[in-house]
C-alpha cells in the first residue's frame, strides 16, 4: 500500500470540450502542508471539488487517505475537513449550536462531542462567545469558527480554500499559528489555495496549475530557482535608448514595466556597481529583488495570482446549465 495520503493519477474532469483539469497527477504525504495556486479558472476549485467528492472526474483517479473518491465517497468524507472560500456557517444558529449540528452529521459518539467541542473552542478562542448568533460575530471570528467546525471530527486532511481571505493580518497569522499547531500535535495533512504568497510560503511544496495542467510541483525553494536570476526595475531618461544598450552591449533583453525597464541578471549585486558606473544613459532610479513566488507565478503563467476574470470553465458552466434547462 501506498504512504501517500493523497493520490491523483491521470486526472481528467471536462465541462463539454473545455477540460478544467487535464490529466494531472500528484501525490501528498502524512503530514505536509501541500499548497495548490494558479489563476482563477486554471482548475484549482475543481480538483479540490473532485477530491472532496463534490465533482465526479471524467476519467483518472484520486484517492484521499486510502479511500476512492469515487466508488468510497463516505469513507473519503470521514477523512477529510473543509473550510470553504464562501461562509458556509447557520448564522441563525449560535457557534455552539453550528458546531452540535456539524457533530451529529459526523457522528461524533456523545461520550466525547462535547469535549471535543469545547476542545475546538477553545482553540479559536470563541469559548466565550459560544452561545451567540453567528451573525453577531466578526469576519475573523466566522472564518475561525468554520476552522473549528472542520476539524472537530479529527480528519486525516484539512483542505482549506483561500482560509484568510479578506481577514487582517492579525487574524490571518492567529488563523495560521493554530493550523501549524495542529500540524505539529496531530500530523494532520493540509490542501491548501490561497492568493497570499506569504501563506504559501508556509508550504512544504507548492503545485502551479494553469489552464487544467499542472506547470511546475517543488517546495517554494526549488520554485525560485527556476527563475533563477534577480530582476532588476531601472528607470531612465530614455527607456528606448536603455534598451538599445543593454542588449548591444550586454546581451540582455528588457521589457517596458510602467515608465520604466525591467530586466534579469545572475548575480544583482555583483553587476549593479559595474553597471551604474559605466551606463551611457542617465538612469533615474534603479531597483533590486530577489525571485519569490510571485514572480514564478507570473513567470509560469503569465498572469498574476490576483488578477480577476471571467473563466472559461465558468462560461462553459453556464452554457452546459443552458441547455439543461432548456431541455
Amino acid at each position: 500500500m501506498s504512504k501517500d495520503i493523497i493520490q491523483v493519477e491521470n486526472l481528467v474532469k471536462k465541462f463539454g470540450a473545455l477540460a478544467a483539469v487535464d490529466d494531472i497527477s500528484f501525490t501528498i504525504a502524512p503530514g505536509e502542508i501541500f499548497g495548490f495556486l494558479g489563476p482563477n479558472g486554471a482548475g484549482k476549485t475543481t480538483t479540490i471539488n473532485i477530491l472532496c467528492t463534490l465533482a465526479r472526474p471524467t476519467s483518472g483517479k484520486a484517492t484521499v487517505n486510502g479511500f476512492d473518491v469515487v466508488h468510497q465517497q463516505g469513507m473519503v468524507r470521514q477523512s477529510i475537513g473543509l473550510v470553504f472560500q464562501d461562509p458556509s456557517l447557520d448564522e441563525r444558529l449560535s457557534g455552539l449550536q453550528n458546531l452540535r449540528f456539524h457533530a451529529l452529521v459526523y457522528n461524533i459518539p456523545r461520550s466525547v462531542r462535547e469535549k471535543r467541542i469545547e476542545e475546538m473552542l477553545q482553540m479559536v478562542e470563541l469559548w466565550d462567545k459560544r452561545h451567540n448568533e453567528v451573525r453577531t460575530y466578526s469576519g475573523g471570528m466566522k472564518r475561525r469558527l468554520e476552522l473549528a467546525r472542520g476539524l472537530l471530527h479529527s480528519p486525516k486532511v484539512l483542505f482549506l480554500d483561500e482560509p484568510t481571505l479578506g481577514l487582517d493580518p492579525q487574524t490571518r497569522q492567529r488563523i495560521w499559528e493554530y493550523i501549524l499547531d495542529l500540524r505539529q500535535r496531530k500530523g494532520t495533512t493540509v490542501f491548501l489555495t490561497t492568493h497570499y504568497m506569504d501563506e504559501a510560503e508556509k508550504a512544504d511544496r507548492i503545485a502551479i496549475i494553469d489552464h487544467g495542467k499542472l506547470v511546475a510541483i517543488d517546495t517554494p525553494a526549488g520554485l525560485k530557482r527556476l527563475v533563477g536570476k534577480d530582476i532588476v526595475s531601472l528607470k531612465t531618461d530614455d527607456n528606448v535608448r536603455a534598451g538599445e544598450e543593454l542588449k548591444g552591449r550586454y546581451q540582455i533583453e528588457s521589457r517596458r514595466d510602467g515608465d520604466g525597464l525591467v530586466f534579469e541578471v545572475a548575480s544583482g549585486e555583483e553587476f549593479l556597481p559595474i553597471f551604474i558606473k559605466e551606463f551611457g544613459t542617465r538612469i533615474l532610479s534603479v531597483n533590486l529583488r530577489r525571485p519569490s513566488l510571485d514572480t514564478v507565478f507570473l513567470k509560469l503563467t503569465g498572469r498574476d495570482i490576483r488578477e480577476e476574470e471571467v473563466t472559461d470553465v465558468l462560461k462553459a458552466m453556464v452554457r452546459q446549465h443552458g441547455r439543461r434547462t432548456r431541455r
